[in-house]
């Protein structure tokens, strides 16, 4: 059926598994169905959920069969994806301060690298937002250059600060809010990825496209302060470019 799996998750919903890998094609075909279905506006659809590789999508049994929704899925994987330029293009700022990157060093000598090349190869790499996750607003960004992989840490810990900047097997993170992590800290962003309130939404979106403007300390704590108490400090790009300050 067009190369991909539908498996029920309940009464009310149906997940569109599309492949074992987590690859950009893959995950362009999660995105692309989830983009057909809101163009489609088919009624008794309530919500669609893309992850790395599957597409959940929750319906109103009373107005939707999970059969005919089967069915228009079948139909809507056979139409083309959507064009990559569609992606908004981000620069987010990130310091690698040893102070702010607990583990730079550490990850860095691990890799036989010097934290400086971690942290140059880390900041000029183009990454992929695969899926929010986990947290409000937390997007794991993919793919890690393979130099920069390592597998998560042994012990995790049981906090870290909100804007913590981390890496873990292919993927790299900012987390929004303080958290336990057993990933890599390499670093801190003053960007504020969620807004709970008054309209929650979130900065980036499964798509998207990200990369890191390194900062100095003294400029990422000028930006920290600046944006103190506010969520979401910036205007979402018009024309799909945006700088996250």
């Amino acid at each position: 059926m067009n190369g991909f799996k539908v498996l029920p998750a309940g009464d009310t919903a149906l997940v569109i598994e599309f492949g074992e890998g987590i690859d950009q094609h893959t995950n362009g075909r999660v995105l692309a169905l989830a983009q057909h279905l809101r163009e489609a506006k088919i009624e008794g659809i309530s919500e669609t959920v893309p992850t790395f590789r599957s597409l959940m999508i929750y319906f109103d049994p009373l107005v939707l069969s999970a059969e005919s929704l089967t069915q228009r899925v079948s139909v809507l994987t056979g139409e083309p994806q959507p064009v990559e330029q569609a992606a908004r293009h981000w620069h987010l700022p990130i310091c690698y301060d040893s102070e702010l990157a607990l583990d730079l060093e550490e990850a860095a000598a691990r890799l036989d690298l010097s934290p400086a090349q971690l942290a140059e190869y880390h900041s000029t790499t183009s990454y992929h937002v695969y899926m929010l996750g986990f947290l409000p607003g937390q997007a794991y960004l993919g793919d890690l250059p393979p130099d920069l992989a390592l597998p998560r840490r042994e012990m995790p810990r049981q906090r870290i600060p909100a804007g913590s900047v981390a890496i873990a097997m292919s993927m790299t993170c900012i987390f929004p809010m303080d958290t336990p992590c057993g990933w890599h800290l390499i670093g801190h962003s003053p960007v504020s990825l969620f807004q709970p309130w008054p309209d929650p939404r979130a900065l980036l979106a499964p798509g998207d496209k990200v990369k890191f403007t390194p900062l100095s300390r003294r400029e990422h704590d000028d930006l920290l302060a600046r944006n103190d108490d506010v969520a979401l400090p910036f205007d979402l790009p018009a024309q799909g470019q945006g700088m996250a300050l």
